[in-house]
């Protein structure tokens, strides 16, 4: 019964790491109707505008048959290439809803394990394992590799490639000093970034009009502070008064915070607002999975002495045991060092438990028969971990309470 309750699985608390899997979808899926509804809307309000014109100035006589014809014909195209963007919508939709039916049948299948050591358990989890190394990939900007793995491992539609390809793109354009790129799609996803109150638009108008002052060009840097900046005065006041200032700076000077906005560092700062900005709004962790996978299960066989220097055998040269713990493995060790430990409420211990003088707890049976085992005369034992060795006197023993 023991062993039953030990390997039984708990979807639940599986499925707490994959959340974005089945956000990103939704979120997708309303970017794209909203867009949709906004591109109807558009075309809406102008055709039945020309429209109403067309049929007041037939009626009246201000235009020929010919005229009122050409009128309608260029309705009638409009409202084709309205008819095309829906269709182009309708594909991105249809797209959404199979990764979406995918990411779900694939979640649903681990509700049909029965327990950890069940095969399909293994499956899952590489699975699992292969999505976490390809969202790495892609947000460290190897998108063909992770593109490679996905296509490799058929699991296309649990992997965001688009959506990090394109983010990508965007990020390494701001980091090479190019705005185009992150405007365009600032544009884009205005509506949903509108409500939020973002700054990634501000600070990129903010950068031009650097720019535009850093070559001397006051009157095209006046321009275009009076048209994308000025109007933000209410929202972002200390934001526009600093900008104001850089007028009567040059970009070699030495005063902050103006020598601080001239500094190149500037795109680094933006391209990192621009993947903060685009993984709030798809709902995207900040940091890869793969990290948050890896946090939670180190700190959760952490305990407060694995970075003793006494850990391990890798760590100490005389000690004549060798651990079983992850966390004191030279490979994690490092990699654990900053994370915190759990608090453990159950506790494994010996029957026999005593102490040593320097506060080490050991299975006194165990302790002595090692002890023996290397040599020692009868009324010593050797601390196994740190080659101590003491009288048989000096240990006490333990009582767990």
């Amino acid at each position: 019964m023991a062993e039953l309750t030990f390997t039984k699985l708990n979807p639940e608390s599986h499925l707490l790491l994959d959340q974005p899997l089945l956000r990103l979808p939704v979120e997708l899926s309303r970017k794209n109707f909203k867009l949709a509804a906004v591109h109807v809307e558009h075309d809406k309000k102008h055709l039945l505008g020309a429209l109403k014109v067309t049929a007041n100035d037939s009626l009246s006589g201000k235009k020929t048959p010919s005229e009122t014809l050409g009128s309608l014909d260029s309705m009638i195209n409009r409202m084709k290439n309205l008819k095309r963007k829906m269709e182009g919508f309708h594909e991105e939709e249809k797209t959404t809803h199979r990764q979406a039916r995918q990411r779900l049948e694939h979640l649903h299948s681990l509700y049909q394990v029965p327990s950890l050591a069940d095969a399909k358990y293994d499956e899952w989890s590489r699975i699992r394992l292969n999505r976490l190394l390809a969202d790495y990939l892609l947000r460290n900007g190897y998108s063909e590799s992770a593109r490679a793995l996905a296509k490799e491992k058929g699991i296309e539609d649990l992997v965001d490639l688009d959506v990090f390809v394109q983010c990508h793109k965007v990020e390494e354009s701001l980091r090479r000093g190019s705005i185009q790129e992150c405007l365009a799609w600032c544009s884009e996803n205005r509506e949903l970034t509108r409500k939020t109150n973002n700054s990634l638009e501000f600070e990129l108008r903010l950068q031009q009009f650097i720019e535009l002052r850093r070559k001397g060009l006051l009157p095209e840097a006046q321009q275009h502070a009076r048209k994308f900046i000025s109007s933000t005065a209410e929202q972002r006041n200390p934001e526009v008064q600093r900008a104001a200032g850089l007028l009567a700076y040059s970009p070699g000077t030495r005063a902050e915070p103006y020598r601080s906005m001239y500094s190149k560092s500037r795109w680094d700062f933006l391209a990192n607002l621009f993947l903060k900005t685009h993984h709030e709004l798809f709902s995207l962790p900040a940091g890869p999975l793969l990290h948050l996978a890896l946090s939670a299960g180190l700190s959760a066989l952490k305990t407060p002495s694995c970075h003793s220097i006494y850990a391990s055998s890798s760590s100490n040269a005389s000690s004549t045991t060798t651990t079983v713990c992850p966390i004191c493995s030279t490979e994690l060790n490092e990699l654990a060092r900053g994370l915190r430990h759990v608090q453990h409420n159950k506790s494994s211990v010996e029957q026999d438990p005593i102490v040593l003088p320097n506060g080490r707890v050991y299975g006194r049976g165990r302790l002595l028969e090692m002890s023996a085992k290397v040599g020692l005369d009868e009324g010593r034992v050797k601390d196994p971990t740190t080659s101590e060795i003491f009288d048989i006197s000096q240990v006490r023993k333990v009582f767990i309470s």
